[in-house]
């Protein structure tokens, strides 16, 4: 192999890894940092505005002979990601791959892990909140782990609504409802998904049925919040995708936390949920899955991009490496 490392594409890496892939990727490697076989880099964000921040994770992975960052600056809902691999061998730099839509099925397979993993096995009503980007690929994920019937969407602004609506209707064999209410499109929901970049709550626990599960994807940094205080009391299993990050970046769980820290012992990280196979409890009231973003997940889909691509003929090259002293003088 040569020593240049690879330039992996956005086109390259959407085309070796399907969202199914990325889930089964994300498990496995879930799976070993559950077994303490993975390391996590707890994450770092920088607040560059009142609602932009720049960001950093990392992770290594025993067995794959890789560690790598991903890096990314988002200002205003825009950002171009990257990750960075490198060798645990000798620490050349293996492959730069443009992340935003590994970061979107990163994001997106995490929740289907979850979903999988907490949500009722009968939970074909889904209800998702919020319309960006994230939405598409969030409502992929659910529909794999509990193939969907319904699907009910609200977000503030009608015009997002109603184009999600559409794309949905193109992609996906399932009824979908414009909600024109948060009341409307939460009512007797059992499966809700967060996506939004809200800095109030507004998911309120008077709002959910029992029996629901709620992924909170939204909210990763601390001047954005999603749920309310009282959703907490009602949970049988409350999990995270890493404990440190969470605890470092959720408001939700700061303000929660922040007089009992002794309860941070109750709360699951998604890998030992994996390697100790726990499921939904019977007659669960609540379960709740927060996800902040860890560089484990994004270096699941990395690892597999890279291994995917690297056999192409018409992978990209970066130039390689030439090390050159500074100039002194």
């Amino acid at each position: 192999m040569t020593s240049a490392p690879l330039w992996i594409t956005e086109k390259e890496a959407t085309a070796v890894l399907s969202l199914t892939d990325a889930m089964d990727a994300l498990e496995r490697t879930l799976l070993m940092e559950g077994e303490g076989k993975a390391k996590n880099m707890t994450k770092a964000h920088l607040m560059v505005a009142e609602n932009d921040a720049m960001h950093a994770l990392g992770a290594s992975v025993e067995g794959a002979g890789l560690c790598g960052f991903k890096t990314w600056i988002n200002v205003r809902g825009k950002s171009e990601t990257i990750v960075s691999l490198f060798s645990q061998e000798d620490g050349s730099l293996r492959a730069i791959i443009e992340a935003t839509a590994l970061g979107q099925l990163r994001t997106a397979a995490m929740t289907g892990v979850g979903t999988r993993r907490l949500a009722s096995s009968g939970a074909q009503d889904m209800t998702i909140i919020g319309t960006g980007k994230q939405a598409i690929p969030q409502i992929g994920a659910c529909n794999i782990a509990r193939p969907l019937k319904t699907l009910r969407i609200f977000s503030r602004d009608p015009k997002n609504r109603e184009s999600l609506v559409e794309q949905v209707k193109n992609q996906f064999d399932c009824e979908v409802i414009n909600s024109s209410s948060l009341e409307e499109a939460t009512e007797g929901a059992p499966l809700l998904t967060l996506v939004t970049n809200s800095t109030q709550p507004f998911l309120k626990s008077a709002m959910l049925e029992q029996g629901a599960h709620i992924n909170a994807m939204g909210a990763i940094v601390p001047a954005r919040v999603e749920f309310t205080q009282d959703v907490f009391s009602r949970c049988a299993v409350v999990a995270v995708d890493n404990t440190d990050n969470v605890k470092n970046l959720s408001a939700e769980f700061r303000s929660y936390f922040a007089n009992s820290p002794q309860k941070w012992a109750n709360v699951w990280t998604i890998g030992k949920i994996i390697s100790e196979g726990v499921t939904r409890p019977p007659n669960a009231d609540l379960t709740l899955f927060k996800a902040m973003g860890m560089g484990i997940s994004d270096l699941a889909m990395a690892i597999e991009i890279y291994k995917r691509v690297s056999g192409s003929d018409a992978v990209h090259l970066a130039p390689e490496r030439l090390k050159v002293p500074p100039r002194l003088m």
